[in-house]
């Protein structure tokens, strides 16, 4: 029997763990997502029940990033600290995902059970002319689907920020493991997203716990 050749193999069929990750076209995922945008947009009757469609996509496909990552790192120990969870988001799956780590990670001063994850150049929402942060939900909800599935039950929302003087200023490349194609410069944007995540009660009161250990 005569041995299969590898650009006959099935994509289910491909190992998960081989060496380099094929990039995604830029311009492929801008005209998907924006009719996933449109898909939703024309069944809903208000920005927030559009917010609420984009998180539940990202959801589910948080829950398969967090799979996936852990997979192949191989790691046999989960995180346990709020903190740990946060700055693994905001590297390796912002680098997975979209080339580059986010911009800043910050905890709240006003409220203690509250972060933020800033991001710049979001790349769901950079390509649309209307509804930005509304579209940047979906991020939103690829956060909370890791937070749930590694067992920080949180609320995740959008926000948009004015950016300082020079954020954004130049755009932001996008390229890496994982990420859309490599090379491509995002258009300078006047803001920046904020996803802000807020942790339940339980988790604050086992991130408590485990601190005075």
């Amino acid at each position: 029997m005569s041995r299969q050749s590898s650009s006959n193999v099935s994509i289910l069929d491909r190992p998960l763990t081989r060496g380099r990750s094929d990039h995604v076209s830029l311009s492929a995922f801008s005209l998907l997502y924006s009719e996933l945008v449109q898909y939703h947009q024309n069944r809903v009757s208000s920005i927030s029940e559009l917010e609420r469609r984009l998180e539940s996509s990202g959801y589910d496909v948080g829950f398969k990033v967090l799979e996936l990552l852990a997979f192949r790192s191989r790691e046999t120990k989960r995180e346990t600290r709020i903190m740990s969870i946060l700055q693994f988001i905001s590297t390796s799956v912002w680098k997975h995902l979209f080339g580059k780590g986010a911009d800043s990670l910050e905890r709240s001063i006003d409220n203690a059970d509250e972060y933020m994850i800033f991001d710049n150049n979001p790349i769901t929402s950079t390509f649309l002319s209307s509804h930005q942060i509304s579209a940047d939900a979906y991020i939103s909800g690829i956060i909370a689907g890791i937070c749930e599935g590694a067992g920080f039950t949180a609320r995740v929302t959008a926000h948009s920020l004015a950016a300082d003087e020079g954020d954004g200023g130049t755009g932001s490349t996008v390229g890496g493991r994982g990420a859309m194609e490599s090379g491509f410069s995002l258009p300078r944007r006047k803001d920046k997203a904020v996803f802000l995540v807020k942790f339940s009660e339980k988790v604050l009161e086992r991130d408590a716990a485990l601190a005075n250990r």
